[in-house]
């Protein structure tokens, strides 16, 4: 069994602070500080240029995707590390469409995160081929596939309501009609377990700043069926993902297997703080990490119905059918958590009325849990969020 008290000492925790919004951004491992003082000042600060070759900085993208694909079902060799999300999701549907050319329409659900339509948008746009986005409500979408659709995207975990897609039922469904299937992991890897091999998706993406706690901005995944990696082209050519980058050929040829996917240099430093967060996963079964965050979301859901009848559970009520978040609609939801960040306690807000809170065993127990609800429960039992303070919108909600 994981020792969940042992990794939550591997954790910098600030004094006074319960840590409900792991879903949106990691807290920082102590690992992470010496990574990158070591990063920066014995590496780059000494090696220079140097750095690519004696501390093997070219190869980081691979080596901690391959570490990431253990923990998302994946082989090694299917998974490289770079960019943002947004540029996964792009190269992941432009690659999907060229794949399936004879189809035009791009199916997605409405709870989709909104970068991945936008960017479905922007390629289509691009493309001027015909292509359409269609989107319905995420219950609707296994009863909608046909054999007109060209790809089928969807973020496996609603980032608003936690509400979980069958991944598995879903891709076995759209690959009987002909469906290239793209899975956005953003809210899912190292939330609850996934398996990219069994359910045999051609394609995932995912960020790491979330459940993998690598850091503000830390380098987002994409992962490629083995099977198909040869065949796929990559729509972002960058030099890096060149079979020979220092040969400086004129024209592209994609490098064999994953290494195609790569575009322009790593960021080193992010990815060597990734990597050493990722250490924390050494000691974790991801059974264990799902066993017991339904635990701590049922406890949470449990507490807050009881002292908070205002609250309006949004997530699925059935925890097989929700990822590891717990959302709760409030007409003043933004007023309610900032008067909560206010108490130290650290959720988050989403537009119009959502309160979310993350549960990660990592880092979360039972005592902060039950901490975290008695200050909601005081919050809403006299009002203190009606204040002019929490009412104030800043930028980043």
């Amino acid at each position: 069994m994981t020792d969940f008290a042992a990794s939550k000492a591997l954790f910098h925790l600030p004094a006074d602070v319960i840590y409900l919004d792991g879903n949106s951004l990691g807290p920082m491992p102590k690992a992470a500080i010496e990574r990158a003082r070591t990063t920066i000042a014995d590496q780059w600060g000494e090696m220079l240029i140097r750095g690519w070759n004696d501390a093997d900085w070219m190869s980081l993208p691979g080596r901690v995707g391959n570490r990431i694909a253990r923990l998302i079902g994946a082989s090694d060799g299917s998974v490289v590390m770079g960019d943002t999300l947004s540029i996964k999701v792009y190269q992941a549907l432009a690659s999907a469409l060229a794949l399936n050319p004879g189809r035009k329409v791009v199916l997605s659900d409405n709870g989709n995160f909104p970068t991945d339509l936008y960017m479905a948008q922007g390629l289509i746009d691009s493309l001027k081929q015909g292509h359409v986005l269609k989107t319905v409500n995420p219950e609707d979408v296994a009863g909608v596939l046909g054999d007109d659709i060209a790809v089928l995207m969807l973020t496996q975990v609603d980032y608003r309501t936690g509400r979980m897609h069958d991944m598995a039922a879903i891709t076995k469904k759209a690959h009987a009609l002909g469906i290239v299937v793209i899975w956005d992991l953003a809210h899912s890897a190292g939330a609850v377990p996934v398996d990219l091999t069994g359910c045999n998706a051609e394609f995932a993406v995912g960020c790491t700043y979330k459940y993998f706690n690598g850091g503000p901005g830390a380098p987002a995944f994409i992962y490629v069926r083995p099977d198909l990696v040869e065949k796929v082209r990559p729509a972002l050519s960058g030099w890096l993902g060149h079979e020979a980058p220092f040969a400086f050929t004129r024209d592209y040829t994609p490098a064999p297997g994953i290494e195609r996917m790569r575009v322009g240099t790593p960021p080193v430093i992010q990815l060597a703080i990734l990597d050493a967060a990722l250490d924390v996963w050494d000691d974790v079964t991801m059974a264990d990490i799902r066993a017991k965050s339904i635990e701590l979301c049922e406890q949470f859901i449990a507490g807050v119905e009881r002292r908070c009848p205002m609250l309006d559970l949004v997530s699925p009520r059935n925890a097989e059918l929700r990822g590891s978040q717990v959302s709760f609609r409030f007409d003043d939801g933004y007023a309610v958590m900032q008067a909560l960040i206010a108490r130290g306690v650290i959720g988050d807000f989403r537009a119009p009325d959502v309160i979310r809170f993350g549960f990660t065993p990592l880092y979360l127990d039972e005592g902060d849990v039950e901490a975290g609800i008695n200050i909601l429960a005081d919050i809403m039992e006299n009002r203190l969020w009606d204040a002019a303070e929490y009412k104030k919108r800043q930028a980043v909600t």
